[in-house]
C-alpha cells in the first residue's frame, strides 16, 4: 500500500513538472531514432530484402563459402584473443598490486594503460606492418628475413591482444585491489605458499571477473573492423566481410543480414557480461581492503615477473613510437636515411590535411559536450528519478556498447538513405556532417552514462530535495546543484567522448562521403596503399591532439575539479 501510494506521488511530481516530461520525451525519442530503428531496418532488411518476407536472405548469405568462413575466423579470433588479453592483463594486474617495484616499471604500466585510449584503433597494425612485415625494419633490415608474412590470423591476434589487454589490467587491476588482505594471509599463515594461496583463495575470487573480462575483450575482437582490414590480409572476418559485400558486391540486404548475425553474438555475450557476471563479481570480492597489502619482495618473485612485464610494456610502447618515427623515413623499407619532415609538411600541401583534420576537429568538437550532457542526463534519470520508461532509457542507451560500428554504419544507410521508413523524413541527414555527429554521439553514450551513474550514487538525495523545496524547478536544480557536484565525471565524459570520436572508424567509414575528409579514414586509406609514412605522419599528428586532450581534462580536474575543492575542506 505504501509503495503504490509512493509510486503515485512520484507520478504526481513528474507530471506536475513540465520541463522533465519534456526531456524524458525527447530523449526517448532520440534513443528510438538513432539506435532502436537503424537495428530495428536490418532486421526487416533481412527478412524482406529480396523481396518477400522470409528466410531467403539468410539461406543465400549462409550458402556463401566466403561468410561462413568469416564467421569461424572471427570467433576464432575472438576466443584467443579473449583467453590471451585476459591472462596477460591478470599478469601485469597481478604485479602491480602484489609486487613491489620499481618506479620505472610502475610508469610503464600507467603509459601502457592509457596509449589505446589516446591512439586510433589501427595504430599497431601499422607499427606491426612496419616492423614485421616483408620490408619490416626488423625483418629485413635488421635480422635478414624476407619471407615472412605478417598478414593474416596470426597477424590479427597479436595486434588486438596488444590492443585490448590493457582495458583487461585496468578490470583486473580495480578487482585485485578490492579484495582483502586478510583472506590471502590467513591462508599464508595456515602453511599455504604463494602458488597454493593464489589458486585457492585469490583466483577463486577473481573468477566472475576474469569472465568478464574475457567477455569484453571477446566482444570488442569480434566487432573491430580496423584491425582485420588492414592486417587481415586475405583472412576475412564478420566485419570486414560485411564492408566488402555492401562497397564491393552492392549486396545491402545480404550485407544487413550479415550485420544481424554479427549483432546477435555481440548481443548474447554483452547479456551474460552485463546482467550475469557483472553482479557476480561485485557479490564476490569483499569490498575495499580494510589495511595495506604487504607487498611481495622475494627476489625470486619480483625480479622475474617485473622483467617480463617490464619488457613486455616496453615492447608495446615501442610498437606505439614506431609511428612518430615512420613518418620521419624518406622512404619506409628501402631508405631510412636522412630522417625528414617532409611527410608532416605534405599531410597540409598535398594530402588536404588541414581540411581532414579540421573536419575531425570540429564534428568530434561538437558531438563531446552533446554526449557529455546527454550522458548526465540519462544518469541522472536512472538514478535520481522513478518512471516507467527508466528501464527503457538505460537499457537502449546501454545498447550501443554491444553494437559494433560497422553494423550501426549499415543500419544507418539502410535506415537514412531514403528517410525513415523510405518516407523521405530525415533524408537530408545522410550524407552530412549531422548524421557523423550523431553516429559519434551513440558511439560514446554507453561510456558516459555509465561514469555519470558511478558518480551520481555516491551524492545523497537530500541535497537535491533540499534545492526542491526552496522552489527550483527540475532545470535549476540540475544545473546548478546536481552537474556541478559530478563536473568531474562530466568532464571525463567531454574528453573521453571527444577522443573516441576523433578516432573513430569502424561506425563511420561506411557513412563518410567525399564532403568529410576524416583522419582516420585517411590513415587507413593511406596504409592500404601502402604509404607508411604518410600515414604515421597523420596519426602522429592525431595521437598528439588526443593526448593533449586528455592531459588538458586531467589539469582541469586536479586544479578545478570538485576533488581539490572537497580537498580544500578537508
Amino acid at each position: 500500500m505504501a509503495r503504490d501510494q509512493g509510486a503515485a506521488l512520484d507520478r504526481k511530481k513528474l507530471l506536475g513538472d513540465p520541463i522533465m516530461v519534456t526531456t524524458i520525451v525527447l530523449l526517448i525519442t532520440f534513443l528510438t531514432l538513432f539506435i532502436l530503428y537503424p537495428l530495428a531496418i536490418l532486421l526487416v532488411d533481412s527478412f524482406v530484402g529480396d523481396g518477400s518476407f522470409g528466410l531467403s536472405v539468410f539461406q543465400r548469405i549462409f550458402q556463401m563459402p566466403d561468410f561462413t568462413r568469416a564467421i569461424t575466423n572471427t570467433l576464432k579470433v575472438g576466443f584467443v584473443v579473449g583467453i590471451l588479453s585476459t591472462a596477460i592483463g591478470l599478469l601485469f594486474a597481478y604485479v602491480e598490486v602484489y609486487v613491489k617495484m620499481n618506479k620505472a616499471v610502475g610508469g610503464l604500466f600507467k603509459l601502457v594503460s592509457m596509449l589505446p585510449v589516446v591512439s586510433p584503433p589501427f595504430v599497431l597494425s601499422l607499427s606491426m606492418i612496419m616492423l614485421f612485415g616483408k620490408s619490416g625494419l626488423i625483418t629485413r633490415f635488421l635480422l635478414g628475413i624476407y619471407d615472412n608474412n605478417v598478414y593474416g590470423y596470426w597477424g590479427i591476434v597479436i595486434v588486438q591482444t596488444l590492443t585490448f589487454f590493457p582495458v583487461c589490467y585496468m578490470m583486473m587491476k580495480g578487482l585485485l585491489k578490492n579484495i582483502d588482505p586478510s583472506l590471502e594471509e590467513a591462508s599464508r599463515d595456515m602453511g599455504g605458499s604463494r602458488w597454493r594461496v593464489f589458486a585457492d583463495v585469490t583466483l577463486p575470487l577473481l573468477l566472475p571477473g576474469l569472465g568478464n573480462a574475457f567477455l569484453v575483450t571477446f566482444i570488442e575482437s569480434i566487432a573491430d573492423f580496423a584491425n582485420p582490414m588492414l592486417i587481415g590480409g586475405s583472412y576475412d572476418t564478420l566485419a570486414t566481410t560485411i564492408y566488402l559485400q555492401i562497397t564491393g558486391a552492392y549486396d545491402k540486404a545480404g550485407a544487413a543480414a550479415m550485420a544481424v548475425v554479427l549483432l546477435m553474438i555481440t548481443l548474447a555475450m554483452f547479456a551474460v557480461q552485463k546482467y550475469y557476471l557483472e553482479k557476480k563479481t561485485a557479490a564476490t570480492l569483499t569490498g575495499k581492503a580494510s589495511r595495506a597489502r604487504m607487498m611481495i619482495e622475494d627476489k625470486s618473485v619480483k625480479i622475474p615477473l617485473s622483467i617480463f612485464c617490464g619488457l613486455g610494456a616496453a615492447f608495446v610502447v615501442m610498437m606505439y613510437i614506431c609511428v612518430p618515427i615512420g613518418a620521419l623515413f624518406p622512404t619506409w623499407g628501402y631508405k631510412f636515411t636522412p630522417l625528414t619532415f617532409k611527410w608532416f609538411e605534405q599531410v597540409f600541401t598535398r594530402y588536404r590535411g588541414l581540411q581532414a583534420f579540421r573536419d575531425s576537429f570540429v564534428l568530434s568538437l561538437i558531438a563531446a559536450p552533446i554526449t557529455a550532457l546527454l550522458s548526465m542526463i540519462i544518469s541522472y534519470l536512472v538514478v535520481k528519478r522513478k518512471f516507467k520508461a527508466k528501464g527503457f532509457i538505460e537499457a537502449v542507451s546501454m545498447l550501443a556498447m554491444a553494437v559494433p560500428g560497422t553494423v550501426l554504419g549499415v543500419g544507418y544507410i539502410r535506415g537514412f538513405s531514403g528517410g525513415v521508413f523510405h518516407t523521405g523524413f530525415l533524408q537530408g541527414l545522410y550524407g552530412t556532417g549531422a548524421i557523423l555527429v550523431i553516429v559519434f554521439i551513440v558511439r560514446s553514450l554507453p561510456t558516459g552514462t555509465r561514469s555519470g551513474i558511478s558518480a551520481l550514487r555516491q551524492i545523497d538525495k537530500s541535497i537535491e530535495e533540499s534545492a526542491y523545496d526552496m522552489g527550483a524547478n527540475s532545470l535549476k536544480v540540475f544545473t546548478t546543484v546536481t552537474l556541478p557536484l559530478i563536473k568531474d565525471s562530466f568532464l571525463s565524459g567531454l574528453v573521453t567522448a571527444f577522443v573516441r570520436s576523433i578516432t573513430a572508424i569502424s561506425a563511420i567509414i561506411l557513412l563518410v562521403t567525399p564532403s568529410y575528409l576524416l583522419i582516420t579514414v585517411q590513415i587507413n586509406e593511406f596504409a592500404e596503399k601502402g604509404a607508411f609514412s604518410i600515414a604515421c605522419a597523420f596519426a602522429t599528428i592525431l595521437i598528439i591532439i588526443t593526448y593533449g586532450s586528455v592531459l588538458l581534462m586531467n589539469f582541469i580536474i586536479k586544479h578545478f575539479g570538485t576533488s581539490r575543492k572537497v580537498k580544500e575542506v578537508e
